[in-house]
């Protein structure tokens, strides 16, 4: 727990002296998302320029590989192109955040439709990342959606 601890406050007093600590303030209003997946999230964000949502999300390898061979369609996959640790920490966001009011009817409608537990985690990370992005790129607050 110290080193926890000592590490996070390391983390923390970098983001300081680099002036992010605003960025990961507003990221971490997100339901689901703690103050290493914002600070990830956000040093994600600094290291391109990203035309999009969909860029971003191809950065962080959370973009889908489609298999298609003449008329089969194969399954879809993560490309994992991505920082791995990152996808790591969207990963716990999602499973933090579907168990919150804001996040866990789209979590649940994931489940009716079908999707399996994994499955449905990786689209709420997906939306996750779309809305730090959008965050980040318009330098705007959140807003929940639940009040």
């Amino acid at each position: 727990k110290r080193f926890e601890a000592l590490v996070e406050k390391k983390i923390r007093d970098v983001l300081q002296e680099a002036g992010l600590m605003r960025q990961v303030n507003r990221c971490m209003k997100v339901e689901g998302i703690g103050f290493l997946t914002a600070a990830r999230l956000v040093t994600s964000f600094q290291r391109g320029e990203f035309s999009g949502a969909n860029a971003f999300i191809a950065f962080l390898g959370l973009d889908l590989r489609v298999s298609k061979s003449g008329q089969s369609d194969g399954p879809r996959r993560l490309t994992k192109r991505g920082d791995p640790e990152a996808r790591r920490l969207l990963h716990n966001a999602a499973m933090s955040g579907s168990r919150t009011p804001a996040w866990k009817p789209f979590y649940e409608e994931q489940r009716k439709r079908g999707f399996s537990t994994t499955q449905a985690l990786v689209m709420l990370s997906r939306k996750l990342a779309r809305v730090v992005f959008a965050l980040l790129k318009n330098q705007s607050e959140y807003q929940t959606k639940v009040a």
